[in-house]
């Protein structure tokens, strides 16, 4: 367990008034100036009297046990509302409960991860968000949203505050939390798909008799959920489970989510066009998931998954939020080259071996789409990420982001092709 951290009790303006009221009562006694130590002594005495009773009513908020229950999913631009719960306890008059959120914000998930040694990894962005619960009420709305994807690694606590801005004290042990802020929403153009990759049968239980299923040695691409484990432990041989009954196609559509760029220090523009690559590709997954017959494959520099169902695609979309930039390089097929089919390729300008992997797909057709800088002299149609959104959502920009290198649009030799537009302004 960490070692709790030190929080002084005067904030900044109860330190400024007692440093001020103690140069003036320690002047006015050496010049005996009654009016001077009358006022000095009464701001000096009130704030011993607010102090007594913060520390005193703060040790009995210690026992509360607030819950506090971010949205899920979190989605980025949303503006939804934190729950902040079981805020019991009688506040003295003067006084109000403050709820508390500090922590960083990693966009595209970018050098997030766990650090033993330090509350919050390096590299993100700092946040704070707080919120006053109302007397005589024992729960709290928190406005906790972000501009863009990534992931947010925080902790939340009470601070019992008087009216006055003098005092501030802890009132119980600060809550972990971790959130994937998924991208905000994007809407495209509907594309036809050509599904003829992988086709493969997909045969359905019709009754739980057994008896109407047969068995066959395992052969190299059978699904493992229907292998027969127990009359293979019997035989000590891999043997499947076939039904002949309510057999159908299913197709295997293969994605690419090319996520290479600028991993070390990436611009704010380069993490925005990655974030509308992840937004675009939600909306194409949101788009099918729901055609009983596809089956989707998706491929990041990261990893892979399988997707074909509601439930498979909402735990990729929360892997998909945290995804960041890997470093560029060049490949082959990362595919089955025997599989023919049309490739969906998800990529940004950053990738500068695009071109070369899409001749490596050749003649394997794909559709690319590609995230660009805009040109407001030649594009009427673009999605822009505004900086002062940052510090206007609590969460303090990096000074690097407002001098970034600018990039260069850059042109793709793909069977078919949907450029998406970003900008960056202030």
């Amino acid at each position: 367990m960490s070692k709790p951290r030190f929080r002084p009790v005067f904030t900044p303006a109860g330190g400024a008034v007692l440093i001020a009221a103690l140069i003036i009562f320690i002047r006015s006694m050496l010049a005996r100036n009654a009016y001077e130590i009358i006022l000095s002594s009464a701001a000096l005495f009130f704030m011993l009297i607010l102090g007594i009773i913060g520390v005193w009513k703060s040790r009995k908020l210690a026992a509360m046990n607030p819950g506090w229950k971010l949205p899920f999913p979190m989605t980025a631009n949303a503006g939804e509302q934190s729950l902040v719960s079981g805020l019991e306890g009688h506040i003295p008059l003067f006084f109000r409960l403050h709820f508390v959120v500090r922590g960083r914000f990693f966009p595209a998930g970018a050098c997030a991860g766990s650090n033993n040694k330090r509350r919050f990894p390096r590299g993100g962005c700092p946040v704070f968000a707080q919120t006053s619960v109302s007397r005589g009420e024992t729960s709290a709305q928190l406005s906790l949203d972000f501009p863009i994807s990534g992931i947010f690694q925080g902790e939340g606590f009470c601070r019992l505050r008087d009216i006055f801005g003098f005092f501030s004290f802890p009132c119980e042990a600060p809550q972990r939390r971790i959130a994937k802020i998924r991208s905000a929403p994007c809407f495209g153009k509907d594309l036809y798909i050509n599904a003829q990759s992988g086709a493969e049968d997909k045969r359905n239980k019709t009754t739980t008799d057994e008896e109407r299923y047969y068995m066959r040695e395992y052969t190299p691409g059978d699904r493992f959920r229907d292998i027969n484990w127990k009359s293979s432990e019997k035989i000590d041989a891999l043997v499947t489970r076939i039904s002949p009954d309510n057999q159908e196609k299913v197709s295997r559509i293969e994605i690419y989510l090319r996520n290479y760029g600028y991993s070390d220090k990436p611009s704010l523009e380069s993490l925005w066009m990655l974030d509308r690559a992840k937004a675009r590709l939600s909306w194409f997954l949101c788009k099918l998931i729901g055609h009983s017959s596809f089956v989707f494959t998706v491929r990041a520099a990261q990893g892979s998954w399988e997707i074909d169902d509601s439930e498979t695609l909402d735990a990729f979309l929360e892997d998909l939020a945290g995804l960041s930039f890997s470093p560029p390089q060049n490949e082959t097929n990362v595919f089955s080259a025997a599989n023919a089919g049309e490739l969906y390729i998800f990529s940004t300008a950053c990738d500068i071996g695009l071109n070369g992997y899409i001749l490596a797909c050749n003649p394997r057709p794909v559709s690319l789409f590609l995230v660009q800088p805009s040109d407001n002299k030649r594009v009427s149609e673009f999605e822009t990420l505004r900086k002062t959104d940052f510090p206007a959502k609590g969460v303090v920009p990096f000074p690097r982001w407002f001098a970034g290198k600018k990039i260069n649009q850059m042109g793709a030799n793909a069977s078919r092709a949907e450029m998406i537009y970003t900008e960056i302004k202030l």
